[in-house]
């Protein structure tokens, strides 16, 4: 055992269904210490995209997040599917589902993770340019989305004025916007 990694002991599931899989675990430390409870989390893989349509619009969604409690100006993104045959693929079912948009290309940004401590899923990264509306598309009945367009003068505006509350999608924020040569890192 390397000299940091912990040893699993024991694991419990307290609650499993198609959103989450907690469990109550049993770790040794490297000194031999042992804790107990460890409360791990699974959750789907999801995948969040900077969309922007072929105009050069940004697609934003307003929704109410139970969680908080508000409405909140969100990236389109989602769960990945086991029906997914890839992840490119699941953010491309996910941007029709909630938005009515199909894009010319969707491009793969990299992956990180919401709190690597106690949750087990990642959130997948990309860009999707050259969106056009599909207007046969039937949008999503099981979510209320509000689909918003702005320029991006205006999306650097809500990022400034700290609008987005999703962390994760900061971080898809900030990669797509360097990959568009907007922020620049030394």
């Amino acid at each position: 055992m390397d000299s940091r990694e912990w040893k699993l002991i024991s694991s419990e599931q307290l609650l499993k269904d198609k959103w989450v899989d907690v469990r109550s675990e049993t770790w040794q430390k490297p000194d031999g210490t042992i804790i107990t409870p460890f409360y791990k989390y699974g959750f789907p893989d999801y995948a969040t995209a900077l969309a922007i349509t072929k105009d050069g619009k940004v697609i934003l969604e307003k929704m109410f997040r139970q969680g908080l409690g508000e409405n909140c100006i969100e990236l389109p993104g989602g769960c990945i599917d086991p029906k997914d045959a890839s992840k490119t693929d699941g953010m491309a079912r996910e941007l029709l589902e909630e938005t009515g948009y199909r894009f010319e290309k969707i491009e793969y940004l990299g992956r990180n993770s919401p709190n690597p401590t106690t949750n087990t899923n990642l959130m997948h990264m990309f860009i999707a340019t050259g969106g056009e509306f599909d207007p046969s598309q039937q949008l999503d009945i099981e979510e209320d989305v509000e689909v918003v367009l702005v320029s991006m003068d205006e999306l650097i505006e809500l990022i400034q004025t700290q609008q987005f509350v999703q962390s994760m999608q900061l971080s898809t924020l900030f990669y797509a916007l360097q990959k568009l040569g907007r922020i620049i890192v030394k």
